[in-house]
């Protein structure tokens, strides 16, 4: 009981800095901390090379803004004089942009369904639906011949009859 009570000692680690400080004085005599190494080649190029790029994306940035600002000045008056036009033509090509979107949406419905439906006739049956369907069309096919040399051969031995009877009338 009497150790819990007593404070333990704290380790404290200390790491030295990668850069030493050196205590500076400017010309108020107020002391401010300089690294001892300046900063390096490729800083100081990255510094030169990206100050007159960003400088000029920036002016770009300005003159891109004054353009769309005097574009929308000109504008305006012609949005107001042209807007029992423009009113119903936005409002047709929004449906029509609607109808394209739903469209679109009822399409790729559809195709997953049939790929749901796909599947899951693949998964019942065990075998591949394209193997089932040319199975099905060889048995189909297989059938209309035998009815149809059925037909045949009916047809000949009623033909056979017919000259028979014929032939003896």
């Amino acid at each position: 009981m009497a150790d819990r009570n007593r404070p333990q000692p704290h380790q404290v680690q200390v790491h030295p800095q990668q850069q030493p400080l050196l205590h500076r004085y400017d010309a108020s005599g107020k002391a401010f901390l300089l690294p001892r190494h300046g900063p390096s080649t490729g800083q100081v190029l990255a510094v030169i090379t990206l100050l007159p790029v960003g400088g000029a994306l920036l002016g770009l940035a300005g003159i891109t803004l004054v353009g769309s600002l005097i574009g929308l000045a000109v504008a305006t008056p012609v949005f107001v004089i042209f807007s029992p036009i423009l009113v119903p033509a936005i409002i047709l090509l929004a449906g029509a942009v609607a109808a394209l979107l739903t469209s679109g949406a009822f399409g790729l419905t559809g195709l997953s369904s049939i790929s749901w439906v796909f599947n899951s006739f693949r998964q019942a049956t065990g075998q591949e639906p394209l193997d089932y369907a040319k199975r099905r069309v060889q048995e189909g096919t297989m059938y209309v011949g035998e009815k149809t040399k059925q037909a045949g051969e009916t047809i000949k031995s009623t033909a056979q009859e017919g000259i028979q009877v014929g032939g003896r009338t």
